[in-house]
């Protein structure tokens, strides 16, 4: 595991976490365990020294011999972790043992400093007392023998300190063992569901991204999870698609523009070529000229409508919206288009809801917009056909509607005719069309904030779009 990976960091992070919470909760039991065991071990000894010295009243009595006092005494010793039972006299002198092993004490004095508050009634505790012998320390209780309220000695509890330490010990070896193992395993578990859920969807978009990086768009991001990562990955893959779309959209305008390019430039080399080998005859010079004049001018069209639509798509496109009479306009361009209209016999109707209509718009790119639709419409009328245009005004806004009677645009066309190039028909408008009006048209609207549909009708095609009134 790299020391700059992510699930390094992110397992590092979690271990220290971890560990320092372990450590807090491994010490809290630990204390709490102690407190635990020292009450419930008090607990016991008070029971114990209440048997202990209840035999003995009974032993004073006669009542029992003293080889049954010494069992009872050696199994309540054993029951409290094999510890030392002692019984002193009212002069805290030692009369009696649990064991012959502990004879030495016998006929010797207690110490007297840790007995101050046995004449008093008040059990004591003695947290460290070495034996006759010196070898070993021990845990003590002290619980007084009263009778009437008078002291008649002690029952003495004496726990090897090493017995004590070792259980304390265990408990607490378990405890810090438990909360290692803990910590551990839960290292483990983390390393594995980061993989799982964070660091392969990461992977993976890591390895789709540098797939992409060397031109492949094509790949995706196989994550399939509903959380933060998962719309990452949906993200990336639309990002992805987008992409793929854009170069496609490159590829395709390359190709188009050099086929665009390459008709004009060839028609112009020929006839040109032509003419100066001589193998075109001199009377017809000025007629191939003009088919070059004609190709030149398709040329400048093409190369306009480009520049424009860079400029549009790039948002160095300003313009200067003004109040403009766009029935003005509408009057204006139709008659740019007299020429085109006799030649085809159309009918033209004019349908404008009033005199004078005044919108927000740039004179010269509404022009524009108009010329296209209706440059559109006159190229798809069939001879002797039918062109209206008619503006209809509601609320804040002005509807123009441009129709033709032509064929209507199947639904494949209908998906592409706002794309750059595209033509529904190229043998009636190979010559005519650059393939860029519709698209720089729908640029236009668009910076203008106005929407541009098309509609077929049960005979023909119609174009709308809005504009803002002033």
């Amino acid at each position: 595991m790299k020391s700059k990976s992510i699930v390094f960091k992110l397992v590092a992070t979690f271990f220290v976490i971890l560990a320092i919470s372990y450590m807090i909760i491994a010490t809290i039991l630990s204390v709490w365990v102690q407190q635990g065991y020292i009450s419930e071990r008090r607990t016991r000894l008070e029971e114990s020294a209440e048997l202990i010295k209840y035999n003995v009243e009974r032993f004073k009595a006669s009542e029992i011999k003293k080889p049954i006092l010494t069992t009872t005494l050696q199994y309540l010793g054993r029951g409290l972790n094999d510890s030392e039972v002692l019984v002193l006299d009212e002069r805290n002198m030692v009369f009696l043992v649990s064991r012959e092993e502990l004879s030495d004490w016998i006929f010797k004095v207690f110490p007297q400093e840790n007995l101050e508050r046995l004449a008093s009634g008040g059990a004591q505790e003695i947290s460290r007392l070495a034996g006759p012998d010196g070898t070993k320390e021990y845990f003590v209780y002290v619980s007084p023998i009263l009778k009437d309220g008078i002291y008649h000695g002690a029952a003495v509890i004496m726990t090897p300190e090493e017995v004590l330490r070792k259980q304390i010990s265990g408990v607490f070896f378990i405890i810090w063992i438990s909360s290692f193992l803990a910590l551990i395993a839960s290292i483990f578990m983390i390393y594995y569901f980061a993989q799982q859920i964070l660091i392969r969807p990461l992977y993976e978009l890591n390895s789709v991204a540098d797939k992409m990086s060397k031109g492949d768009f094509t790949q995706r991001a196989l994550v399939s999870s509903e959380d933060e990562i998962g719309n990452l990955a949906n993200s990336f893959n639309l990002m992805a698609e987008s992409i793929e779309n854009t170069d496609q959209n490159r590829r395709d305008f390359i190709s188009n523009i050099s086929h665009e390019l390459r008709s004009p430039i060839t028609s112009i080399r020929g006839f040109v070529a032509g003419i100066l080998d001589g193998i075109i005859p001199k009377d017809k010079e000025d007629y191939y000229l003009n088919v070059v004049y004609e190709e030149i001018n398709r040329l400048t069209r093409l190369i306009n409508d480009l520049l424009d639509l860079s400029a549009m798509e790039s948002g160095r496109f300003s313009m200067n919206v003004t109040e403009v009479d766009l029935n003005e306009v509408i009057r204006a361009s139709i008659v740019k288009f007299e020429t085109k209209i006799n030649d085809k016999k159309l009918r033209v109707d004019i349908s404008l809801d009033s005199e004078h209509q005044y919108v927000a718009a740039d004179r010269d790119r509404l022009i524009q917009v108009v010329t296209n639709l209706l440059d559109n419409a006159v190229k798809h009328s069939p001879a002797e056909g039918h062109v209206e245009v008619s503006t209809k005004v509601k609320g804040k806004k002005v509807t123009v509607a441009i129709y033709n009677d032509g064929m209507p645009i199947s639904d494949a066309d209908l998906k592409n005719i706002w794309s750059r190039f595209y033509k529904a028909d190229r043998s009636r408008t190979q010559k005519e069309s650059t393939g860029l009006g519709l698209p720089i048209v729908r640029n236009i609207l668009s910076q203008l904030g106005e929407n541009v549909w098309v509609e077929n009708r049960e005979t023909g095609v119609v174009f709308q779009f809005t504009l803002s009134k002033t």
